[in-house]
């Protein structure tokens, strides 16, 4: 079945442009928190991606409205919660964020709004992100008794730096669209009439490009911070040898010689 045959209870499903898929956090009354079935939802939502990308080439993740990207963790859900439902929750939490973080397909946040807790670990969990002048952030969870658990503490360290995140995890403190792009959490910020013509933008440029170059590529990124510079190399060179033998590989080589777009089929 394809992915945008299916209907979720708190997360819907668009398709923004050609090979371009649009995941909206939907839960707007909530200013699109994370419940526990939001948990579940985008959780087989990756799942699916990762098994099988159909033909989409780019996603853009975002929220429903102007007033909030993800709220983070519903907290009215959560109060009054056992120490073992808060635990099987946030291991659903911690399955999510896991499986968004292994799609093969790049995944663009649009950052509409405000991006508290789970919301800025989900911004961080992207491969990048655009904002909204009215976008805010911030990792709130040391306010509350816990500490950041959707991969914060070490995505924002990978953003922006240790020292940069210690100081917005360990305070808690709120800041703006301004701060996150010239820390490196955002790589741009527009007017939010603007944001999704942007976003768009930016995303059918990579959907034009071949797809297995961009999902090799994305995945030797990825391993970039992991290991050191040699074996790093040698995960590069694997990945670049598996387009040697593509179809798209010919096609880009003789489109560039024709004077022509290529036309990749992802084979």
């Amino acid at each position: 079945m394809a992915l945008l045959d299916n209907a979720y209870e708190t997360v819907t499903l668009e398709q923004a442009d050609d090979h371009i898929l649009r995941i909206v956090l939907d839960r707007p009354e909530a200013a699109n928190a994370m419940n526990t079935q939001m948990g579940f939802d985008l959780r087989e939502i990756y799942q699916s991606l990762y098994m099988d990308q159909e033909d989409w080439r780019c996603i853009i993740l975002t929220g429903r409205g102007e007033r909030a990207f993800c709220a983070g963790g519903d907290l009215k859900e959560r109060n009054g919660m056992t120490d073992e439902t808060w635990q099987r929750q946030h291991a659903l939490f911690e399955q999510m964020v896991m499986n968004q973080m292994d799609v093969p397909v790049p995944i663009i946040a649009a950052v509409n709004g405000a991006a508290y807790g789970g919301g800025t670990e989900m911004v961080l969990a992207a491969d990048f992100a655009y904002g909204s002048t009215n976008a805010k952030f911030a990792l709130t969870e040391v306010t509350l008794g816990i500490m950041p658990g959707a991969a914060g503490t070490q995505n924002l360290p990978r953003a922006v730096g240790v020292r940069r995140a210690k100081e917005i995890i360990l305070s808690g403190k709120a800041f703006g669209a301004a701060e996150a792009e010239n820390w490196g959490i955002l790589n741009s910020v527009h007017a939010p009439e603007e944001l999704n013509d942007a976003v768009l933008e930016i995303c059918r440029r990579i959907a034009g490009n071949a797809p297995i170059s961009i999902r090799q590529a994305k995945k030797s990124i990825n391993v970039a911070t992991q290991v050191d510079l040699k074996n790093g190399y040698m995960f590069e060179i694997e990945a670049y040898n598996r387009m040697v033998p593509t179809e798209d590989r010919l096609e880009g080589v003789r489109a560039f010689n024709e004077k022509r777009k290529a036309r990749f089929t992802g084979k």
